[in-house]
């Protein structure tokens, strides 16, 4: 049988991967670490997180929750990889980084279908194969992508949050609660009185920022915007924005602070913190002498300082199909970030719709489709509808073709986007198991 190259082993590559052999194809992941890293990656394991360790909500009636379930009804990698490796975070789903990875990195490693090829991709792969390299794309694979026709190159910025050491934190100062009460009391925050917060306000003004190649404000993406970017919008832009405080009772004066930072378990047994909505290009001696005036964090030591880097992704709409294969080259692929979606979950859901595309084509059998009012669906509408301001998107209901009915209250609304979503994927999934001969 024809063997498939996936080129990347981040979330979308991996996913793809897992999803090529769950359906009997021979797959050869094509990874470069760990003999070249890019400048944000440092674990040679597979599906390395880099911003944050937050899939982000797991309710069923937020549109990354309803991403999340589908993706577990398709058997997903990266869920089960996420469920088994899970830490405190409320209603979010947050992983143990090292746990996650590793889970992921032996179950591709361990398959009979998968082989692992430790070099990096200079050139565009033959197809059938899917490229699922990220929006940190080397440079020679980068520019032979720029071969491809009618394909534009576009950039914005992203930004990772510091994580703190557990036991440096000033115990007396922080005190953990969730905001509304929600998922328990899984988040340690920081309270700040009026005064602190406008003196470290000013501070994060003030201080110095690292210089960051081409960077211009307004490729920032509003996902992971720096949090010196936030200040400067307004005085309370912070206090309504990463530190906001509400739902939160300071046991210490038994009201709310004016406002608090968020830490939230970055690893299973809780010794390290990442600062919640923190992503930061400050210099790291300005990260430890700013981030030191919030209560609590006077004497914090950094595990990692918070970093900035530029990322890469297509025109996705000129060059794509809704299946995310290239248009004018037939049996190729390119999912994950690279393609214009954005964030973990919607970068895996991409690699888990190319890997089932590619499998069917593969194997000569009709194709599946994702209708748009599932999540799965409207990602791959949204990277392959024209569109002449194209820019990164993650999963949100505004993509997801909504129910005409009308409704009581969104809570409702979203019920029943989930109820028809879910009943397409099971039925994407029954018709994939009866082609494979799996007893339904």
């Amino acid at each position: 049988m024809t063997r498939v190259q996936v080129i990347g082993a981040g979330l979308a590559g991996c996913e793809a991967a897992w999803q090529l052999a769950r359906h009997g194809v021979p797959v050869t992941i094509v990874e470069m670490k760990p003999d070249r890293f890019t400048p944000a990656h440092g674990s040679p394991l597979f599906a390395e997180l880099v911003c944050s360790n937050s899939l982000k909500s797991d309710e069923i009636t937020n549109a990354s929750g309803l991403l999340k379930a589908e993706m577990r009804e398709l058997d997903s990698l990266i869920m089960r990889a996420a469920d088994a490796s899970r830490v405190p975070a409320g209603t979010a789903l947050a992983v143990d980084r090292e746990r996650f990875a590793s889970y992921i990195t032996d179950a591709l490693e361990e398959h009979p279908l998968v082989s692992v090829d430790r070099r990096e991709a200079v050139s565009l792969p033959e197809p059938p194969a899917i490229i699922a390299t990220g929006p940190l794309t080397a440079q020679a694979l980068s520019e032979a992508l720029g071969s491809l026709p009618g394909l534009r190159k576009l950039s914005f910025f992203d930004a990772a949050a510091p994580i703190l050491e557990r036991e440096s934190l000033s115990e007396e100062r922080v005190f953990a609660a969730a905001r509304y009460g929600h998922g328990g009391a899984d988040y340690l925050n920081c309270p700040l009185a009026e005064p602190e917060y406008d003196a470290f306000r000013d501070a994060l003004l003030a201080a110095q920022t690292a210089p960051v190649r081409g960077f211009e404000e307004g490729l920032l993406y509003e996902g992971c915007m720096p949090v010196e970017s936030i200040a400067a919008r307004g005085r309370l832009a912070l206090a309504y924005g990463p530190m906001r405080p509400v739902g939160l009772i300071d046991p210490r004066t038994g009201r709310r602070p004016f406002a608090a930072v968020q830490l939230r378990a970055e690893n299973e047994g809780g010794a390290l913190w990442n600062m919640v909505g923190f992503q930061t290009r400050l210099k790291w001696d300005e990260q430890r002498r700013v981030f030191g005036m919030i209560p609590g964090l006077e004497r914090a030591r950094f595990a990692r300082y918070g970093v900035m880097h530029r990322n890469t992704f297509i025109d996705a709409p000129s060059a794509l199909s809704a299946s995310f294969e290239t248009r004018e080259r037939r049996g190729l692929y390119i999912a994950g970030q690279l393609t214009g979606v954005e964030g973990y979950l919607p970068s895996a859901a991409s690699g888990l719709a190319a890997g089932i595309a590619l499998s069917q084509s593969v194997l000569g059998r009709e194709p599946v489709t994702f209708p748009p009012f599932t999540a799965i669906g409207a990602l791959g509408r949204y990277v392959s509808s024209p569109n002449r301001d194209y820019q990164p998107m993650g999963i949100q209901y505004g993509i997801i073709d909504m129910p005409r009915e009308r409704f009581r209250d969104k809570r409702e609304r979203a019920r029943r986007v989930a109820e028809r979503s879910l009943e397409a994927i099971r039925s994407v999934e029954r018709t994939l198991r009866e082609r494979r001969g799996v007893e339904v």
